[in-house]
């Protein structure tokens, strides 16, 4: 009996998937439980388990886009696995069985090319280690080993591949942004210097009692609540002649990936600790990276703060995440000569960006909002004590 792998439901707006990569081979014996292939949609990338064991059969190749409830493999249940799936000792080699045992070839599977590029790699007599991959991490694709002449890496003056789905969403949503919100950016500065001394000083306590390191993140995240109670319009939407107003601080953080940027949410920013947003920060970190962020962790976010001092930008004017009113850029902590009671002292100054949509927030108010943020961010023990 053959059971039919076929592409899950991961969201009402989702229509189909691209499938991204076979972790296990066409023919190949497969055993329940274990990851057979990862999808990506427009929003997430998501890795697919056999339900049961046996031999592995593709119907779609990676690259293929498929609807959702695709049938995209089958497993054959009735297949006998092989000793070594079966965990049974390999047969000792008889002087009978060897030239039988020299004419097999074995496709060894190299962890740094795709399934489909190893075969044709064995098919053609290529070596492997002669291709460079221009895949994800340097992963081989199968477009590179069809480049590869003679077992040797041809020399390419450019390379083509089509854009993920997330990458394709991520365009348009920038595009959109920008074609239907009139937006505008203001920018102040902030002195680290009080956050800086305050982490440094209760970090050993916080982390023996939370498990987590204090990071800037939460102090941000903290300040933005701050920042949108002082200015409601910041925390609204307009949806065709209406405002709509939001009455709840749901946080989206700026996550970068290899794959592309995901924007997952911190809920009830209001109304939890420093350690449980930290800890939120955390757990969707670990889960970018694996690629385990769901359609759930991505919607419903009412503002954004994104961190460009991460890979060193000085400044920035951030895209608003529609139909989000701002969104808070970060930049990189620079020790910067700045004047203090009439003064010339060096500071750990950081540059900060709202980009807004003026269509719902005035001049007045996006400053409104930014000076606020940096109050509380100059105060930071004022702000944890609700004194800002």
């Amino acid at each position: 009996m053959a059971h039919e792998l076929k592409i899950p439901s991961v969201g009402e707006s989702i229509t189909s998937a691209t499938i991204a990569e076979w972790h296990k081979g066409d023919g190949q014996y497969v055993r329940a439980g274990e990851e057979v292939l990862t999808i990506e949609t427009d929003k997430v990338s998501q890795s697919l388990e056999a339900q049961v064991s046996g031999k592995l059969t593709h119907i779609a190749a990676e690259g293929d886009e498929v609807d959702i409830g695709a049938i995209v493999a089958t497993i054959d249940e009735s297949a006998e696995a092989p000793p070594e799936a079966a965990g049974d000792p390999k047969p000792a080699t008889t002087a009978s069985a060897a030239p039988a045992a020299a004419k097999t070839v074995t496709v060894q599977r190299d962890s740094r090319a795709t399934s489909v590029a190893t075969n044709i790699a064995a098919d053609k007599g290529i070596d492997l280690a002669t291709v460079k991959g221009s895949g994800p991490r340097g992963k081989i694709t199968k477009e590179d080993v069809l480049s590869a002449g003679g077992g040797q890496a041809a020399e390419k003056r450019f390379t083509r591949k089509k854009m993920t789905p997330l990458r394709r969403k991520i365009a348009d949503h920038l595009v959109n942004a920008q074609q239907n919100a009139a937006i505008l950016t203001t920018f102040n500065e902030c002195d680290m210097s009080s956050i800086m001394a305050t982490r440094k000083r209760v970090q050993d306590e916080f982390v023996e009692k939370h498990g987590v390191k204090l990071g800037f993140m939460s102090f941000f995240l903290k300040a933005v609540v701050e920042g949108l109670q002082e200015v409601p319009s910041i925390n609204g939407r307009i949806e065709g002649d209406e405002i709509i107003q939001n009455q709840f601080y749901d946080i989206g953080v700026a996550v970068g990936t290899e794959k592309g940027l995901v924007v997952p949410v911190i809920r009830d920013v209001d109304k939890k600790s420093f350690a449980e947003i930290e800890q939120d920060i955390i757990d969707y970190a670990t889960k970018a990276r694996e690629g385990k962020i769901q359609l759930a962790d991505l919607l419903g976010g009412v503002f954004t703060v994104t961190n460009g001092g991460i890979y060193g930008s000085l400044l920035s004017t951030p895209i608003i995440n529609p139909p989000q009113s701002g969104i808070l850029g970060m930049h990189t902590i620079q020790q910067r000569p700045v004047a203090v009671d009439g003064e010339v002292v060096i500071r750990p100054m950081m540059y900060l960006a709202l980009s807004y949509d003026h269509r719902i927030v005035d001049g007045k108010e996006a400053v409104t909002f930014l000076v606020k943020v940096k109050e509380c961010l100059e105060e930071p023990e004022a702000m944890m004590m609700g004194l800002v």
